[in-house]
């Protein structure tokens, strides 16, 4: 899967706050990824975004362009 900064993902499990949405922040061997519900930010590991996720969905325009 390819992950772009301003992308969304949806994880397999939900954040406690209740959302299972994230926002790309950072890309690289670690995602730094924020909750939609909360704001909420974390570091996880490449491998684990790649095998929670569930769907991605384009937020930024120079994503929908590419």
């Amino acid at each position: 899967m390819e992950f772009k900064i301003g992308d969304i993902v949806k994880l397999k499990k939900p954040h406690p706050c209740g959302s299972s949405e994230w926002e790309v922040i950072r890309v690289g061997m670690d995602f730094k990824l924020k909750c939609l519900g909360c704001g909420h930010l974390i570091m996880v590991p490449r491998r684990l975004v790649e095998k929670n996720c569930r769907g991605i969905r384009q937020k930024s325009i120079e994503n929908a362009e590419n």
